[in-house]
């Protein structure tokens, strides 16, 4: 019996909806290029710093993020300039006995920081080179007092301190 041209139609669509749908990967494909590309642009806005396990930052609600500076590290058992070890010992002792030691380590090594990074411009010369101070909750005022008269003396003015963010939201709940 002869077929008329509907019912031959109507056979190859009813042959072609029985198969399998295929995935079309070309499509996905460049989804995901234009998403790895994504993501690699925006990771650059997060700042991390170097840090220490045995440093708890002090929480912040600060919004300014970091730049690209001189990071000295306070530890408990020393002081790192850019993470290379400048003074070895106990500042929870008499501050008598270590303090000295730590103003000359420290001078000599911002010193020749700041030779190498070459004069400051006349815009500069006010607010100094910068420098970050990263170190635990716990460090004592006066200790920090000391190093940023160190580093003030050696053209280093223009100090920040580094902190965790915290979200304004908990700022109320905070202790």
């Amino acid at each position: 019996m002869k077929m008329s041209f509907r019912a031959k139609r109507l056979e190859r669509q009813n042959q072609r909806l029985a198969q399998g749908s295929k995935l079309n990967l070309v499509a996905l494909m460049d989804i995901f290029t234009i998403l790895v590309f994504f993501l690699m642009v925006n990771q650059s806005e997060v700042k991390v710093l170097q840090s220490n396990k045995d440093i708890s930052l002090p929480r912040s609600v600060s919004e300014q993020l970091p730049g690209e500076k001189v990071m000295l590290t306070i530890t408990a058992n020393g002081i790192l300039v850019q993470g290379k070890p400048v003074w070895q010992g106990d500042w929870q002792q008499d501050s008598n006995l270590w303090l000295a030691d730590l103003t000359a380590a420290l001078t000599t090594e911002l010193n020749y920081l700041s030779g190498r990074a070459g004069p400051l411009p006349e815009a500069q010369q006010q607010n100094g080179r910068a420098l970050t101070i990263l170190g635990d909750a716990a460090t004592p005022y006066a200790l920090l007092r000391q190093l940023m008269a160190i580093c003030a003396a050696t053209e280093y003015r223009d100090l920040s301190l580094a902190v965790e963010t915290m979200p304004a939201a908990t700022v109320a709940e905070a202790p």
